[in-house]
């Protein structure tokens, strides 16, 4: 019998505590916290795909580039998530083998460099809407904006940023190689960052663009190709609550599709935080609706992903 698949989708901000703690080892320390809770489910007799964001790690990329501009050629957005990928991947890699080990668990673990196809008549390439990168006064972003053909917009009282095209994604290409290397036995890491944005032509060549992939909704799609049994968002608190910082704050542990669509169409969910989880995993369910396969959501944080899964705590959504 065939163990169940996870796809748990780590946020890039979850490797970053604050601002003081913003170093590559700061962060390996927080990847180190965060596999001690994965490994409990491959313990428990999971098999995994470790998928994650990298929003601020993009950031420093391209920050670093900007600043060693009169030395050496800009990184394009497309290769600075490939970057993350692989160092964010290393991390994930080398903690989670070292944690297996401990654990006395013999399971490969793989990083992919994985591509992420999005439509190039994506509206979403009209309206580049997704801040990415350093923080600046208006008179500095107006002049990127001059200098480098940049998109700009004020981000929530913090300064501007550059904004770039956020498509939907349409399909992962490497899904087979990962679902091959999962029939190895193998525990892989990808989707780093939602994929690198590929565009395909009439001739079926792969191009890259300048954008980002929403890493919860590549987490998805992934999901679906690879027919999973969970999509699992860890997140920072260990349920998803109504009237979130209200005096009448309510946790819930259950959800149906309906009682979600529900709470959204009330705007209980913040649009940059919970919303676009739970709006990943409702497109996973109802793909799996659509197309007479089970599967669930969850989200949790990651300290309480071993009672969640017993129901003791968490968030499921449920068709």
């Amino acid at each position: 019998m065939s163990k169940p698949l996870a796809i748990v989708a780590v946020g890039g901000n979850a490797l970053i505590t604050d601002d003081k703690h913003n170093s590559i080892p700061d962060q390996y320390l927080s990847v180190i916290e965060s596999v001690s809770h994965i490994a409990e489910m491959i313990e428990a007799g999971w098999d995994l795909v470790v998928t994650h964001g990298n929003g601020p790690q993009v950031g420093f990329i391209l920050r670093r580039s900007e600043l060693a501009k009169q030395e050496v050629a800009p990184v394009p957005l497309d290769y600075a998530v490939g970057d993350t990928q692989g160092a964010i991947g290393y991390m994930f890699q080398k903690a989670l083998n070292n944690e297996l080990q401990r654990r006395g668990i013999n399971k490969p673990v793989v990083t992919i460099v994985t591509q992420t196809l999005v439509s190039a008549d994506d509206k979403a390439f009209n309206n580049p809407s997704k801040p990415i990168g350093a923080f600046f006064d208006e008179a500095t972003a107006r002049q990127r904006q001059q200098e480098l053909n940049w998109t700009v917009m004020e981000d929530a009282g913090r300064g501007w940023r550059r904004t770039v095209a956020s498509p939907l994604p349409q399909e992962i290409i490497e899904h087979q190689v990962i679902a091959s290397l999962l029939a190895q036995g193998c525990i892989v890491i990808a989707c780093g960052g939602g994929g690198i944005p590929v565009v395909r032509d009439a001739k079926g060549q792969l191009t890259g663009v300048e954008a980002v992939i929403d890493k919860d909704l590549a987490s998805a799609l992934l999901a679906q190709q690879l027919e999973a049994d969970l999509l699992l968002i860890p997140t920072g608190v260990k349920q998803v609550a109504v009237n979130f910082g209200q005096p009448d704050q309510r946790w819930l542990s259950n959800l149906t599709m309906a009682e979600a669509q529900e709470l959204i169409d009330q705007q209980q969910f913040g649009a940059g935080s919970m919303l676009p989880k739970v709006e990943a995993i409702m497109g996973f369910i109802a793909y799996n609706q659509q197309h007479g396969k089970t599967g669930r959501g969850l989200i949790t944080s990651p300290e309480a992903i071993r009672d969640a899964l017993e129901h003791k705590t968490g968030t499921w959504i449920t068709p």
